[in-house]
């Protein structure tokens, strides 16, 4: 399928052709008939990919302070690749679109196949969709008109939040897209509306409205104008629908506002407050979240849970519903606000020049048969299948910052790139020069030319991927963790002890760690027999909505990255784990945790603690260890120096920070190749994974918990 993308390396804006994208659970797979551009977003995307290193920095000064933050701990070129890597990702364009269901994900409820609805889903001939981010599109209401429902979301939300009342007096400043459709529910209703802007052909369709209209550009004072039409009073509220870098805009609106009035930011605009101007009249001011409540929460959009409508009566689907409503009875009319219509083969007569004068909305029109392919073949120059031929399910950052960059170090030879939204895996296909980009992981699965599978997914799809991997005859690495309950981890046992004799599987987990050169240094310093161990991992707070958190997806951050320290310290002690236990900070300590010190007891007698704490100093080194044997310490520090005393002939090494990861693929690709042993063995594996399981066991029981 073809789908609009903006390249933030260089600034092009892209036709590409990508693999339509897989249905998922709670989704729907909708074919595009119509989208909607929204010229004063996508233009700042455009704009942003344009600009040059420098002026990006400029416009996010917390993204450059945060880049500061990671050079302190990981040094300066570990950086400098993340942060290339990240621009390296293009962007998907588009968020009003309109189309045809033609799948539905396992659990929908309220849509069938041959619905049209719309959504806010990208330029593309095929979105995927989450249930609560689609509505019907009522019989009498055309595709063309419905690619407007997210835009009049955003309107209608700021409408929503400002409160009016039957016959007050409300301005919006900015008569773009968004302001006109604000303005058109303003008189809905109704209220009396006053818009300001600029560029007289939205200031004419406006009066055409039934606007009252301010136009800066000719003489006119904004201000003395709105209190000359308010009898000197002010206006009720203020809806800001503008995009400018300038505080002028808000300064205004206090100026322009009566006594305890409201003013609602709905655009983009400079915030330096002056405290006088709200001070003096009590003004409230408020900024509006895109389309309503459920934005940006993953319970609601992403796993359907919706908001009691006693409780909450106009979620972002309900403001869908609404907008769709307004347009069905002729309260909202859209269709005046198309400029142009632009079959999507022909995106560059708008995206080749956002700033023409006179546009405001234009349509792009889809074609009625799209292919809808999963697979998309790339160049295949100097691709040459071999006996370590790899597929990679999953194309997040992890895969593309350092997954490809270690096999193609390696070596290895990469067929196929595999996500389920197919855009990601065709950019990351084009960057490992794979073969094959694909939203359907099965079709490496049954492949023969591939020998081994990649899994780099969300926790939960790990243990499911692994056993399918392992029945269909693969070689399978995946990041860790392995799997998230024991219930998965009997299931891998099985399949993997199914494949012994004639067709044995390697199978691997990604505790990199123990292939770092400073951790081979340290092992072989530290030499054999019972030591003591503390590992500290200064984890860092993640927001608690993000999906490592959540236990079903992502499995707590103790099962899914403590567990690389569980096999660390098993590397080095050469030896299982025997029992656990587990204490969080807090008084009531949850097995969510990520403030915790894991104890370990090992057969061979060795004892390890491992803190993995999020309340740390983002200033202080991420990880450390500290290793005590036979009258032996060393001091492996951040992965860039390892500190030894007591020890002859040894007392400091420095490297640049190096995890391992290369040595671990390169390792594993040479296996796979030449065969021989895992590159960690299966025991070693069930043993770490059954001892984080024993962890959150013992955290929830409040007592040891043997492993073995």
């Amino acid at each position: 399928m073809k789908q609009i993308i903006q390249d933030l390396k260089n600034g092009a804006t892209l036709l590409e052709e990508v693999p339509a994208p897989s249905i998922k659970p709670g989704h729907l797979l909708i074919k595009t008939t119509r989208s909607l551009v929204s010229l004063g977003t996508e233009r700042m995307l455009v704009e942003f990919g344009k600009a040059g290193f420098i002026e990006k920095a400029r416009q996010q000064p917390d993204k450059v302070k945060q880049v500061f933050d990671k050079i302190k701990t990981d040094g300066l070129l570990p950086t400098l690749e993340a942060v290339f890597n990240k621009l390296n990702q293009p962007l998907p364009l588009g968020y009003c679109n309109a189309g045809v269901v033609v799948e539905v994900g396992s659990g929908t409820t309220s849509f069938q196949i041959g619905d049209r609805v719309a959504s806010n889903g990208n330029h593309a001939e095929f979105v995927c969709i989450p249930e609560n981010l689609a509505a019907h599109i009522p019989d009498n209401v055309s595709d063309e008109d419905a690619t407007f429902t997210v835009i009049g979301a955003i309107g209608l939300q700021g409408v929503r939040l400002l409160n009016p009342t039957f016959g007050e007096t409300i301005v919006v400043i900015g008569l773009g897209l968004i302001g006109l459709i604000t303005a058109e529910l303003l008189i809905a209703n109704g209220c009396r509306v006053i818009g300001i802007d600029m560029d007289e052909n939205k200031n004419r369709i406006a009066k055409s409205a039934g606007i009252l209209v301010i136009n800066p550009a000719t003489g006119e004072n904004s201000v003395s104008a709105v209190q000359q039409l308010t009898g000197n009073v002010g206006a009720d509220g203020v809806i800001i629908t503008a995009s400018s870098k300038s505080d002028e805009l808000i300064h205004e609106a206090a100026e322009m506002s009566r006594k305890r009035g409201r003013i609602i930011l709905v655009g983009v605009i400079g915030l330096n407050l002056r405290r006088a101007d709200f001070f003096n009249k009590e003004l409230t001011f408020q900024v509006s979240c895109s389309y309503g409540p459920g934005r940006y929460d993953d319970d609601y959009e992403v796993k359907g849970r919706d908001y009691p409508i006693g409780f909450v009566r106009w979620t972002e689907k309900r403001n869908f519903e609404a907008v769709l409503q307004a347009m069905a009875t002729g309260v909202l009319k859209v269709n005046p606000l198309i400029t142009e219509r632009i079959p999507i083969a022909e995106y560059l007569r708008i995206y080749g020049d956002m700033k023409k004068v006179g546009v405001i909305a234009s349509i792009l029109e889809y074609p009625e048969k799209p292919e809808a392919m999963k697979s998309v073949k790339l160049s295949t120059a100097g691709i040459h299948a071999t006996a370590g031929t790899v597929g990679i399910i999953g194309a997040g950052n992890f895969a593309s910052a350092t997954i490809i960059p270690a096999l193609k170090k390696a070596g290895a030879s990469i067929r196929y790139i595999a996500s389920a939204k197919g855009l990601t895996a065709k950019i990351l296909a084009k960057k490992a020069h794979a073969e094959y980009a694909t939203s359907d992981y099965r079709e490496i699965l049954n492949d023969n030319e591939v020998k081994l599978v990649i899994i780099t997914t969300r926790h939960d799809l790990h243990g499911r991927m692994v056993v399918e991997s392992l029945v269909a005859g693969k070689h399978v690495f995946v990041e860790k963790p392995l799997c998230l309950n024991e219930t998965e981890l009997n299931e891998i046992v099985a399949a993997y002890s199914k494949r012994g004799g004639t067709n044995p599987a390697l199978l691997a987990v990604g505790f990199n760690r123990r292939f770092a050169p400073l951790a081979v240094k340290m092992k072989q310093l530290a030499g054999n027999g019972a030591m003591n161990i503390i590992a500290t991992m200064n984890a860092g707070f993640i927001p608690p909505a993000v999906w490592v958190h959540d236990l079903a997806t992502g499995g707590g951050r103790i099962i899914g990255e403590a567990c690389h320290y569980v096999d660390l310290c098993g590397f080095f002690s050469g030896s299982l784990v025997k029992s656990v236990c587990m204490n969080a900070m807090g008084q009531n300590p949850q097995e969510n945790t990520d403030n915790a010190s894991i104890l370990l007891k090992f057969e061979n007698g060795s004892t390890a603690v491992i803190n993995y704490f999020s309340n740390g100093s983002k200033a202080y080194s991420k990880e450390r260890i500290e290793l005590y044997s036979q009258e032996h310490t060393l001091i492996l520090d951040n992965w860039r120096s390892l500190k030894g005393y007591g020890i002859k002939g040894f007392s400091a090494m420095k490297t640049r920070q190096d995890k391992g990861h290369r040595a671990q693929f390169a390792l594993l690709t040479e296996r796979v190749k030449t065969g021989g042993e895992a590159i960690i063995p299966f025991n070693e594996i069930v043993n770490t994974t059954k001892a984080t399981f024993a962890a959150i066991q013992s955290l929830k029981e409040g007592r040891w918990i043997d492993v073995l």
